[in-house]
C-alpha cells in the first residue's frame, strides 16, 4: 500500500491507502475509518483495534494486553497500541518487528507525551518515548496526544497556542506520520490552534476521541470538516455520531 509523499521531512500517513487497496474503504474521508476497542473476538473488529499495553507487573515481566483477542490478527485491520507505561514500549517494539518489517496493516503507536487541558495524570517523557520508537520503520504512525480531563457545567479550556507550539517543536523533525489525539469536547475552544498545527505538515493529521460522560455537539465536529482536509482527520467517535457526520458532507457536496 502506498505512502504518499510529504512536504519536507518525512511521510504522509498511509492508513487510508491501505483500507482502499484491501477494498475495506472507499473514498478519501478519515471519518469512515470505524474504531473498536477491548476486543477480544474477531465479530467485533471494525478498521482500527485499539489495544492498551501496560508491562506485566511479575516475572516474566513483559509487556501485556488488557484484553487480549482470542483469534488471529486480521490482515484488513490495524492495530492501534496505547501505551500507558514507558517500560512496556522498548519490549514490545521487539515484538512487534515482524509486523513492522513486512508493512502488514497499518500500525499506530499511541502515548499521551504532553499535559493538556485539564490534565492531572502524568504524560509519559517526551524524549524518552521518542527515543524508544526512534527505530520504527517509516510506515508506522506515531500517535502523540495530551493528558486531558473534562467537567461537566464547568468551562473547560480547550488547547492552548502553547500546547500546540510545543507539540509542533517535538514532532517537527521526526521521520514518521503523527497523528495528535484530540478530545472532542474540547475542540470548540481549540480551532484555531488546531487548524495551525495541522497546516505545519503534511505528515499530520488529527484523532478525535471521546470519554463516556463527555459533552459535544456535532457542529463543533463540522467545523473543522469544513476548514481542513476530510483526509487528515480521523474520529475514533459512536458509529452513530461518524454516520451523521458523513451524511452531512455528502448533502452540503451534493448541493
Amino acid at each position: 500500500w502506498p505512502l504518499g509523499g510529504a512536504r519536507g521531512f518525512g511521510m504522509s500517513d498511509g492508513t487510508l491507502e491501505f483500507f482502499r487497496s484491501v477494498g475495506a474503504l472507499t473514498g478519501k474521508d478519515a471519518c469512515a475509518v470505524s474504531w473498536a476497542h477491548a476486543v477480544n473476538s474477531r465479530r467485533e473488529l471494525a478498521h482500527m483495534l485499539e489495544a492498551d499495553v501496560i508491562l506485566r507487573g511479575r516475572d516474566p515481566r513483559e509487556p501485556v494486553m488488557a484484553h487480549p483477542p482470542r483469534h488471529g490478527q486480521e490482515h484488513r485491520k490495524g492495530i492501534k497500541l496505547d501505551f500507558k507505561s514507558l517500560e512496556a514500549v522498548a519490549p514490545s517494539l521487539v515484538l512487534l518487528e515482524p509486523v513492522l518489517s513486512e508493512k502488514m496493516f497499518p500500525v499506530w503507536i499511541n502515548a499521551d507525551i504532553l499535559t493538556g487541558p485539564g490534565g492531572r495524570a502524568n504524560p509519559l517523557k517526551a524524549e524518552s518515548f521518542l527515543s524508544a520508537t526512534a527505530d520504527l520503520p517509516p510506515h508506522a504512525v506515531l500517535s502523540l496526544g495530551w493528558t486531558t480531563g473534562w467537567t461537566a457545567g464547568a468551562e473547560n479550556p480547550g488547547y492552548s497556542w502553547d500546547m500546540v507550539q510545543e507539540m509542533e517543536q517535538i514532532c517537527r523533525d521526526l521521520p514518521h506520520a503523527v497523528t495528535f489525539p484530540v478530545r472532542a469536547a474540547l475542540l470548540a475552544q481549540s480551532l484555531p490552534q488546531l487548524c495551525w498545527l495541522l497546516q505545519q505538515s503534511d505528515r499530520f493529521s488529527l484523532t478525535v476521541w471521546t470519554s463516556t460522560e463527555d459533552q459535544f455537539s456535532l457542529q463543533d465536529l463540522r467545523s473543522y470538516r469544513s476548514r481542513l482536509d476530510v483526509g487528515k482527520i480521523y474520529f475514533d467517535l459512536p458509529d452513530s455520531v461518524r454516520a451523521e457526520l458523513i451524511r452531512i458532507n455528502i448533502s452540503f457536496q451534493s448541493r
